[in-house]
């Protein structure tokens, strides 16, 4: 049995002119309020605002862009090499210099420091005091602290992995770049034009095995230079993957029935890079220099290693012919991993 609940259409009441008319007059009357201290300062500044716009009329600004008198079929096409260089332009006009940067003079300490941060993106304070402050601790602090200050230089604490050596947290200072400290070092006009600067973490939680790479490099420099290798220069994986990308998205574009492994082998020897196990394998960091007389490469790989690699990926490290290093304490952890093949661990160089 259906019961139906609905209710009848009622009559709708209908104002009468009168009504209506009385309503619209009282709706006009504007409503007053109290005389209060707020509302007396909100009508100072509505008498100031009308002032100003009084005595400062705007100011006649052009329209950027085409004149509207050419015609359409006759204007000229913005070339894609001006679409760049506009951009560019507005990302500098983006990341200007702070004022507070404007003249600053900086010593030849603190220009190296900006330097080897801008070019490894992270790197320890503790190694910056050992090398380029030659263990003056008090000079290196009044420098980070200037630079800090004049918004080039950032600096914060991370914490290390626990391992079975280590019972409490290990902290450790990092220093990175800016923006406004990455466009004062390429504006000094200083940087090979190989040579690309970094600003700020792109991964906070490989901060520990990052800040390693500025270990290695300097290790690997001594010998580099020792051998007659001079006008060091450094590409991180960063710019090699995404050089390495282009190159086999441009390949298969061009010829998209060529299988990708040949493709990947046709790049990989573009770059000289060894291609193990069907993949590329990319350094952490590829050191390039002017070599001597006689020296048959310019260039060498370094890879730091740490406890998280698994063993398949330590041997094709191994196989890549890298420059290998590792801690001490990522050594002990290595060794355990890969107890069936000891002849790893002597390819791997200690920090």
């Amino acid at each position: 049995m259906r019961l139906d609940f609905s209710l009848p259409d009622l009559p709708r009441r209908r104002e009468s002119d009168s009504t209506r008319e009385n309503h619209s007059r009282e709706r006009k009357v504007p409503r007053e309020f109290a005389d209060t201290p707020i509302l007396r300062r909100l009508e100072s500044l509505r008498e100031r605002a009308a002032d100003y716009r009084l005595h400062h009329p705007p100011a006649h600004r052009e329209r950027a862009g085409r004149s509207q008198d050419v015609p359409k079929d006759r204007r000229r096409s913005i070339e894609p090499a001006e679409r760049a260089v506009a951009a560019d332009t507005r990302r500098m006009q983006r990341d200007r210099i702070p004022p507070q940067t404007i003249g600053v003079q900086l010593r030849p300490e603190e220009k190296k420091l900006l330097l080897e941060v801008g070019r490894f993106r992270v790197v320890r304070v503790e190694d910056l005091y050992r090398t380029i402050y030659d263990g003056k601790s008090r000079l290196l602090e009044n420098d980070l602290k200037y630079l800090r200050e004049k918004g080039l230089v950032q600096t914060r604490h991370v914490n290390l992995r626990r391992d079975q050596k280590r019972r409490t947290i290990e902290r450790v200072e990092v220093a990175t770049l800016t923006r406004p400290g990455r466009n004062l070092l390429i504006r000094q006009g200083e940087l090979h034009a190989d040579q690309k600067v970094y600003a700020g973490l792109v991964k906070p939680r490989e901060v520990e095995h990052d800040s390693q790479i500025y270990r290695a490099y300097l290790k690997e420099a001594q010998r580099i230079e020792q051998n007659g290798g001079s006008n060091l220069r450094v590409q991180l994986d960063f710019e090699l993957k995404s050089q390495v990308q282009k190159a086999v998205y441009a390949a298969r574009k061009s010829d998209p029935a060529l299988a990708l492994s040949e493709i990947k082998q046709q790049v990989a020897q573009q770059f000289d890079l060894p291609f193990v196990n069907d993949t590329i394998q990319i350094p952490d960091a590829r050191i390039q220099y002017d070599p001597d007389q006689g020296s048959r490469s310019g260039h060498e790989d370094i890879e730091v290693l740490t406890a998280a690699y698994h063993p398949g990926h330590l041997r094709n490290k191994a196989q890549a012919g890298f420059r290998n290093y590792a801690s001490a304490s990522d050594r002990a952890s290595l060794s355990s991993k890969i107890e069936d093949d000891h002849s790893l661990m002597c390819d791997i160089l200690e920090l």
